[in-house]
């Protein structure tokens, strides 16, 4: 006959009781919180074109700064100038996805990224 409250022979979740386990849920949400919390105040830089336009962006994707530098301006290539922009910004915004997958994928929590 099973014990009260768990499984024969172990002692609720693994040896664990609901208590310590709830003690362990909210130290992982504190510490992923924290986790969060550094990476939306770190800020991410990408170029495009050796430097003629960079970006940076903030760790919670919020697009900071963008900078060009002038004689990467020319009104007869417009889509030159659209091409190196969406390349840094994509590039900058990627860099952020690869810190996030750092710093919370070893929670390794199924559904949360």
């Amino acid at each position: 006959m099973a014990k009260r409250g768990g499984f024969p022979g172990m002692g609720g979740f693994g040896g664990m009781n609901i208590g310590q386990l709830m003690k362990e849920a909210k130290k992982m949400q504190s510490d992923m919180e924290k986790s969060q919390e550094e990476l939306a105040s770190k800020e991410f830089e990408a170029t495009a074109g050796g430097g003629a336009v960079s970006v940076k962006v903030s760790g919670n994707k919020v697009l900071k700064e963008i900078t060009i530098k002038k004689e990467v301006v020319d009104p007869d290539d417009v889509e030159m100038l659209q091409d190196l922009i969406l390349t840094s910004v994509n590039e900058a915004l990627r860099k952020v996805e690869e810190e996030q997958a750092a710093s919370l994928g070893k929670y390794n929590i199924p559904g949360l990224m």
